[in-house]
């Protein structure tokens, strides 16, 4: 018989998984040594990883089902070969000057490698642990917002020592050895498998969900509205943090005095908040409920952004903008487990890739709109503002979503009573 697997040494695979892949937050560590390098600008430079995060998004909407069909090992495996080879071949593109290369190996093949990466243990996790969805996807994803803490500091002293390119090419085999590793561990629990002490409605199904009990497929749950709903709502929040975290040093310059030095370490600073967030919001959702965590989120956006754009204090605005990093990381961590209350563990992998689509929106969409809005206005206190009126439309997203999640419990609750059956997954 086949020892069963300890899902706290699961959940610590995932997050090793999360802290390498994640380590494309630290992008702009290596900016200015590639610009002397190379000679390329700094916008040129920066499309690499927008890039990055755009084939993060798309990639994650086919990978949610690989990893549902062949499970998380197989896809870890894929991540941990493209992500380590496009950090690899970054090195590579670097060294021979070549911007189309650096798009195709950084941007692409990287990128599809952190979509793969980021979806390979949240729905495996999820699964393991039915009684704290909240927590266990705040861990894996938690990571994520951490892991340009580790990479940044290290990556600079590499590139002291061997240069920019030798940097790549030992990252990308540290990455490769840890992500491949971890893969290793990572699996679906057996069926009917569920944590001591859980209550599952009938042991020998899946563990129905917490809210509703619908068990859909990805292609059932992209044709409800409340999908749509979620996907709205995960937008706005990515649109609203990946905005301000691009100008938040000139902007906190601009509105408070904050000189250049201070901006920089709070810039530094947000970057704990955004992984802290994750996990803080994740554990309260595991008590207050998902939907009721998300309006809550939407609510602090609101009163931050108005706020920020009256303070005069360098530290209260400092203070401010932390407050709506954690609610930007937490956007991240609850929709995994908002997705399995909603639409059960069928899927959730591979619904949880398709609503990342989102971020590979947002990330395109919200530094353009910030920009159009910063040059129409030149202020950035109507531009946090116009930002505070998107949160609002969010939050009436999170409202509107409570009916629909009502109705899609009651139409599977009358499928039920005529005999429809939902199958194992």
């Amino acid at each position: 018989m086949r020892r069963e697997k300890n899902r706290w040494l699961i959940a610590l695979s995932g997050v090793a998984i999360h802290l390498s892949i994640g380590s494309a937050y630290a992008w702009s560590v290596f900016k200015e040594p590639i610009k002397e390098l190379t000679g390329w600008d700094k916008s040129s430079i920066s499309f690499a990883f927008s890039l990055a995060i755009f084939c993060l998004g798309t990639s994650a909407a086919f990978m949610g089902k690989f990893v549902e069909k062949f499970g998380p090992r197989k896809t870890g495996t894929v991540a941990s070969i493209l992500f380590g080879l496009g950090i690899i071949s970054t090195g590579f593109a670097i060294s021979s000057q070549s911007l189309p290369m650096l798009y195709l190996t950084y941007g692409i093949i990287g990128g599809i490698g952190l979509g793969a990466g980021y979806v390979t243990p949240v729905s495996t996790m999820i699964r393991w642990f039915p009684d704290r969805k909240g927590l266990a996807t705040g861990l894996a994803i938690m990571g994520f917002g951490f892991a340009s803490m580790i990479t940044g500091p290290i990556a600079q002293q590499l590139m002291v020592h061997v240069g920019v390119s030798k940097t790549f090419y030992i990252l990308g085999v540290a990455y490769f050895l840890v992500m491949f590793t971890a893969s290793r561990y990572l699996e679906k629990p057996p069926v009917g498998w569920t944590p001591e002490g859980f209550e599952a409605p009938n042991p020998k199904e899946e563990v129905k969900v917490q809210y509703s009990g619908v068990q859909l497929t990805a292609n059932q749950a992209i044709k409800t509205k409340t999908f749509w709903l979620l996907w709205f709502m995960l937008f706005l929040n990515i649109t609203c943090g990946i905005s301000l975290v691009s100008e938040a040093s000139p902007m906190a310059q601009e509105i408070t005095g904050m000189t250049a030095g201070m901006a920089a370490t709070m810039v530094g600073v947000m970057g704990v908040f955004n992984g802290c967030g994750r996990l803080v919001w994740a554990l309260v959702s595991d008590v207050l409920g998902r939907k009721n965590v998300f309006t809550i989120l939407f609510v602090i956006d609101i009163v931050v952004l108005v706020s920020l754009s009256v303070v005069s204090s360098p530290l209260l605005f400092a203070a401010l903008i932390c407050l709506l990093m954690t609610c930007y990381g937490a956007g991240f961590s609850i929709v995994p487990a908002y997705i399995g209350d909603v639409f059960g563990s069928k899927e959730v992998g591979a619904i949880h890739g398709y609503i990342l689509t989102a971020w590979a929106a947002a990330g395109m969409f919200g530094p353009i709109f910030l920009g159009k809005v910063t040059e129409m206005f030149h202020s950035y206190t109507n531009v946090l503002r116009i930002f505070a009126v998107l949160a609002l439309i969010g939050f009436a997203a999170s409202m509107i979503i409570r009916a629909a999640i009502k109705g899609l419990a009651k139409s599977s609750n009358n499928e039920t009573s005529t005999g429809t059956s939902t199958k194992q997954a």
